[in-house]
């Protein structure tokens, strides 16, 4: 059946791409990433989806694509069109609290502040784009909830995350960092 001849829209569109899992991180979708920016439908069988990497050389950006594609056609939609928008770049500001939540559930300490002022944004690309100070983090064990923990390397299973261990279970973990 197909089910997007009867009335596609954008919240079923929406709907659908928050259950492709990000290739890296499985248990998160790519629009609780934040990866999906826009969804736009132009007929019953054709939409344009926009999305922004997380970073510019990601090297799941086409395995990204071709699921978000998949899942589109596996609903009936035929003709997708994906936009990749690299201006502005991608912030871990855009992860859902749903998403960060289920980062901890997984195991990896979700990003602990915010990264830029998104008000400056409203007047165009880059516009009064302002960056934060960068506190000293407290990142919390996503284990055992502790914030007696400390950075063993900057560099942890993937670029977007720091390795961590925690000084009172001793688990080491994973700190997604913020962007």
């Amino acid at each position: 059946m197909n089910t997007a001849a009867a009335a596609l829209d954008a919240a079923q569109v929406w709907a659908w791409l928050g259950e492709v899992p990000d290739p890296e991180i499985p248990v998160i979708s790519v629009v609780d990433l934040g990866i999906v920016r826009a969804v736009d439908v132009l007929s019953s069988d054709e939409c344009v989806v926009t999305i922004t990497p997380t970073y510019s050389g990601c090297p799941a950006m086409q395995v990204i694509a071709d699921a978000v594609t998949d899942a589109l056609r596996s609903h009936g939609v035929a003709k997708v069109t994906l936009v990749n928008q690299l201006a502005p770049a991608w912030t871990t500001d855009w992860m859902s609290e749903i998403g960060k939540a289920k980062l901890k559930g997984y195991g990896i300490a979700p990003p602990q502040q915010q990264v830029i002022d998104i008000s400056g944004l409203r007047g165009g690309a880059g516009a009064g784009v302002k960056r934060h100070a960068i506190p000293k983090l407290d990142v919390i064990c996503p284990n055992c909830g502790s914030s007696h923990t400390q950075l063993t390397s900057q560099f942890g299973s993937t670029p977007c995350k720091a390795l961590y261990k925690c000084l009172d279970c001793r688990e080491p973990f994973d700190y997604f960092k913020c962007h």
